[in-house]
Parts: structure tokens; C-alpha cells; sequence
């Protein structure tokens, strides 16, 4: 900072300075910064798909995980080192629980879009905020949206008559966990200051499937590609996003975040369709549509609805 306000020969290090701010999140309008991280999160969904080949969904979610919990627990550590003295047993345990919500709905993610293509698990895991927004809702016109998106559901599952059930399944388990996630995140929010609460529970998720991950994964997670793919998956999925997102909901209304997370499932869809090359069919893009018009018909009625943000 001194360099930077000095006078004479300084002045081109100011003007890089402020160039260096023009291109920080801060200096990004909010909708694009929610919809960066949106991409982002999918991209590391199609890179970790790419490594179903040589790695388990589970060795794939242990690698984002523990980069989750690493990179956020070095960023907390000071506030972490106090967690255990500075909160009551019932603190603690709702992170617990958060953490091990975060693990099962990764995991079941996870083996969901490995049997079924990434737009069709986002689009049906998006079941679950778009849950918690109707049942915070009173108003009986939330029932048609409730409606809309159990028909967008109905037309996924059927498919073409080749969907993989057992797919299907695990995207509603993720999107029962994410509906947890939702509550538990809120809970811990009020618990623990700033992002502490989120360190502590990636940590947990990450011990949770540790064992799972290490089992399936093997010798193979000691491979330094692959630790540097599954470094890149949990910076894209996990790290990037949450860090747009934070600061996006710093600026702009809870409400119209929410809407703009209903985009998710086609850009699940559209990345499936660059990077995996999954092809959808007509009646999975009607589909995915109507659960995009519940969610947004669900959240632009709530004043404060929940944010759906992955971690």
C-alpha cells in the first residue's frame, strides 16, 4: 500500500493496483458472479465425471471434500482453534450434523451422475431447496409449483424407457440431504461466526467419507494427476463458488439470488452437453424446464427464502 501511494516512479504500481481491484469479485455486478459460480460448480461435476475411468465417485468426492476442508480450514484457522473451547456441546453437534449432511448429499450426488447424464441428477436434486421454499411458503398458488416440478420429475424418470433407477434415487437422497443441508447451514450460521461453522463441517464431511474413499480409491488416489485433477475438481465445485456466491449475497437480495440458482439445471444440462457430450432428449429439456419455472415461481414470492448455495 505505501508503494502504491508514493509519488514519482511509483505511480505505474498505483494504476496496476487498481487494475488489480477492477478485476476483483468486488468489482463484479452480483448476477454474474452467481452465475460464474453456478458454471464453475458444474465444470468440476464434468471433470469429476471424467474421472469415474481411473477413480470411484466416492475417491472423487474424498478429493473435493478434503480441498474443501483444507483450503477453508487454513483460511479459518484461527477462528477453528477456538471451536472446541468457545462452544457448547450442542454447537458442536449441529456442525456435526452439517458436515455429515454435506458428506451424504456429495456422496449420493455424486453416484447419481454416474449412472445418470448431469443435467437430469441436478434438476431432480433441486427437488430439495425447492422444498424448503414452498413449505416456508402459506400461499395455496405454491401447490401449482409443487405441481410443475413432481411432472418435470415424472417425465425425467421415465425417459426414454432406459433411465437408470438406481441414478434417479440417489439424486432425490442428494436432494433430501441438500434440503438438510439448507436448515443445518442456517443453524450453524447462527452458531458460528463468519465461515467458521462451513470449516468445521467441511473438516467433518471429509473424515465422514474418508474411509469409503480411501477404501474404493486405493493406491490410485497417490497418483500426483489425479491429486492435482481432484484439487482442481474441489476448487471448482466447492472453493470458487462459495466464494462468488458469499460475496454476491453481500449485494444483492436473498430472493433474487435464489432465482438466479434456478439456472443450475440447465447449465448442468448445457456443460453435460459440451464436456460429457450427454445428449438430452426433447421431454428431458421440457423436463428440466418445468422445475426451473417452480423454482423461480417458489422463490420470487419469499421474502427471505433459504439459499441454496454448494459447498
Amino acid at each position: 500500500m505505501a508503494l502504491a501511494e508514493a509519488p514519482g516512479p511509483y505511480r505505474p504500481r498505483r494504476w496496476n493496483v487498481r487494475g488489480a481491484r477492477m478485476l476483483s469479485p468486488a468489482a463484479v455486478p452480483p448476477p454474474a458472479l452467481v452465475l460464474l459460480g453456478v458454471v464453475s460448480v458444474q465444470v468440476g461435476a464434468g471433470i469429476a465425471k471424467q474421472l469415474f475411468d481411473v477413480l470411484p465417485p466416492s475417491a472423487v468426492v474424498l478429493l473435493r471434500l478434503a480441498t474443501s476442508a483444507l483450503v477453508l480450514g487454513f483460511l479459518g484457522r484461527r477462528a477453528l482453534r477456538g471451536v472446541l473451547r468457545d462452544h457448547s456441546r450442542r454447537d458442536l453437534a449441529v456442525a456435526a450434523g452439517f458436515g455429515l449432511t454435506l458428506a451424504i448429499m456429495n456422496v449420493s450426488f455424486y453416484q447419481a451422475f454416474a449412472r445418470i447424464p448431469l443435467g437430469v441428477a441436478v434438476t431432480i436434486e433441486f427437488l430439495g431447496p425447492l422444498a424448503i421454499a414452498i413449505a416456508a411458503s402459506r400461499r395455496v398458488r405454491d401447490v401449482l409449483w409443487a405441481v410443475l416440478a413432481f411432472t418435470g420429475v415424472l417425465l425425467l424418470a421415465r425417459g426414454d424407457g432406459d433411465v437408470d433407477l438406481v441414478g434417479v434415487g440417489f439424486a432425490l437422497l442428494a436432494g433430501v440431504a441438500w434440503a438438510g443441508y439448507i436448515l443445518l447451514s442456517a443453524a450453524t450460521g447462527r452458531r458460528f461466526a463468519g465461515s467458521t461453522g462451513l470449516a468445521a463441517a467441511s473438516v467433518v464431511a471429509a473424515v465422514v467419507v474418508l474411509p469409503m474413499g480411501v477404501a474404493t480409491g486405493g493406491s490410485a488416489l497417490l497418483s500426483p494427476e489425479l491429486l492435482l485433477l481432484g484439487l482442481g475438481v474441489g476448487l471448482l465445485s466447492s472453493v470458487i463458488p462459495y466464494t462468488l456466491e458469499l460475496e454476491a449475497l453481500r449485494r444483492m437480495p436473498a430472493r433474487a439470488f435464489g432465482i438466479l440458482m434456478s439456472m443450475e439445471p440447465a447449465v448442468a444440462a448445457l456443460v453435460g452437453l459440451v464436456v460429457l457430450n450427454e445428449v438430452l432428449s426433447g421431454s428431458e429439456w421440457i423436463a428440466i424446464g418445468c422445475v426451473m419455472i417452480a423454482c423461480v415461481g417458489a422463490t420470487r414470492g419469499q421474502q427471505d427464502p433459504p439459499e441454496a448455495a454448494e459447498v
